[in-house]
């Protein structure tokens, strides 16, 4: 999967909207995505067709960073 920009509701901003790049899709909902130089998930909400990114409790550490 190429990466690529979209918006998305950021968790650590209270919902406000911000640019993302959506890493990885994991199946129909998750997806890994970086904002702010942060690796974390997000889930893709087909109703609205919005992306909201869990950048507080979702955040995915490499082994390298533990």
């Amino acid at each position: 999967m190429t990466p690529y920009p979209a918006l998305a509701h950021i968790h650590s901003l209270n919902g406000e909207m911000r640019e993302i790049t959506v890493l990885e899709q994991k199946d129909n909902v998750n997806y890994i995505v970086e904002y702010g130089g942060v690796k974390c998930t997000a889930i893709f909400n087909w109703y609205n067709c919005q992306f909201y990114a869990d950048d507080k409790y979702g955040i995915i550490r490499s082994e390298n960073n533990g």
